[in-house]
């Protein structure tokens, strides 16, 4: 683990800097602040800890801040500690529709303040326990609920700001496991990550082992593969999108966007692209789906002055005579609706 931890470090760029690790108290976050710790002074790295506590768990969630905080006095690393109510995110949502689940929203509230305790203490980046396993199971997800082919790229090694990186991205679980056991590391245990109720569990429990028996047992390291060179694919096809969004799309001062009304037959598939990326600039998020994409583009080569569609997170696709307009609370022509 500690050679494909030290090449992470090395594709990473993180060689010579300050990093936070966050730590959660479970075995992959307590490997990487040990891991990093051991290699530290080859790689000239500046380590500290950070850790959330959500609050989601009662006592066993302040035992696990009180464990992170012994686990960098042991470590003579410094720690930084922020608490935080996913609870409180979803209830300011504005609708059902809006409010994300409280998955979601602890991962929101998690990413924020991990930036925030990092800003605070000098740290240029946030290493994060993301495993392989991880990786494999957020691929098959969104496979299995639908995903088009930006989803199968997986998590990515870096966020796009660059902060938050994930070297354990490329090493199995059950090497964090054995590396865990050989330094005779104690670690947490969330009861929650097993729960039946979510399904990155029961995929966990159910499907990967029986994939990996009957069919590949590399079938990590394939679905990692898959995901990489999808990424890779979209880097520079997204470089095309936007090249091809700045000559259509201009945004107007209410946050609106007016589009072209010429030239939209082009291939599906940038069609498609260029609707989501529309969509998101407009503040569309999770509740878009491909159907919603298919009806965009449609609309983009067929719809007549007048009309307009409804999308989801309130949005509306109109045409008038200057071209199409993406708006949020946009009101709909009289007879006009498609």
């Amino acid at each position: 683990m500690l050679g494909e931890l030290a090449r992470a470090l090395r594709d990473l760029g993180l060689e010579g800097r300050r990093v936070a690790v966050a730590v959660s108290g479970g075995v992959d976050s307590t490997a990487l602040a040990h891991g990093l710790a051991e290699l530290a002074a080859r790689h000239a790295l500046a380590l500290s800890v950070v850790h959330v506590n959500h609050g989601l768990r009662g006592a066993e969630s302040d035992a696990d801040e009180d464990f992170v905080r012994a686990l960098a006095a042991a470590l003579g690393l410094p720690v930084a500690v922020e608490r935080v109510d996913p609870r409180a995110l979803r209830a300011a949502a504005a609708s059902s529709r809006a409010r994300p689940t409280l998955q979601e929203a602890a991962r929101r509230v998690r990413a924020d303040a991990l930036r925030r305790m990092a800003a605070a203490a000098g740290a240029e980046h946030v290493a994060t326990a993301h495993t392989l396993d991880d990786q494999a199971e957020t691929v098959l997800l969104r496979l299995l609920r639908g995903s088009g082919p930006a989803g199968l790229g997986g998590i990515p090694e870096r966020s796009g700001d660059g902060v938050l990186v994930r070297p354990l991205l490329r090493i199995a679980r059950a090497e964090v496991e054995a590396f865990a056991r050989a330094r005779g590391l104690a670690w947490r245990e969330d009861a929650s990550n097993a729960s039946p109720r979510f399904a990155r569990a029961r995929l966990r429990r159910d499907w990967l082992p029986g994939l990996a028996g009957a069919f590949n047992p590399r079938l990590l390291r394939a679905i990692g593969d898959l995901a990489e060179a999808q990424r890779r694919e979209s880097e520079w096809i997204d470089g095309l999108v936007e090249r091809e969004a700045e000559r259509r799309f201009a945004p107007e001062s209410d946050g609106a966007l007016r589009i072209d009304a010429k030239g939209w037959e082009i291939p599906d598939g940038l069609a498609r692209r260029l609707a989501r990326l529309a969509l998101h600039r407009c503040g569309a998020g999770r509740d878009v789906s491909r159907a919603h994409l298919d009806r965009i583009v449609a609309f983009w080569r067929t719809g007549r002055a007048g009309r307009a569609i409804e999308l989801p997170g309130g949005l509306a696709l109109s045409r008038d005579a200057r071209g199409f307009r993406l708006a949020r609370g946009a009101s709909l022509p009289v007879g006009g609706k498609c």
